[in-house]
């Protein structure tokens, strides 16, 4: 900032917003670190990559949650989907690319 002084509500809402996307990002790493060992297990067993069922019964769960929160359902439905794919594609690499 060329020699402005920082506003300090909005320094601080930053840093809110900060701590929410490290917590986010931390949040997501362990995720997958569980989904790789469902993966290795699917491969394991030979299981398919993915469960349809379950992909459609956790985006309603997800989408209520959504709701509950105040967060558009979409937006929520958009962001599990795009989790869930990445998952998939993981499964499917350990089944060795299928």
């Amino acid at each position: 900032m060329s020699g402005t002084s920082v506003d300090p509500v909005l320094a601080n809402f930053r840093a809110s917003i900060d701590n929410i996307d490290a917590a986010l990002i931390h949040m997501l790493a362990e995720r997958f670190r569980i989904t790789k060992a469902v993966g290795a297990y699917k491969a394991e067993k030979a299981l398919p990559p993915s469960d349809p069922g379950r992909e459609e019964r956790q985006i309603a769960r997800l989408r209520q949650l959504a709701a509950d929160a105040q967060l558009d359902p979409d937006f929520g439905e958009k962001f599990i989907r795009f989790i869930i794919d990445e998952v998939i594609r993981h499964h499917e690499q350990a089944q060795g690319g299928k």
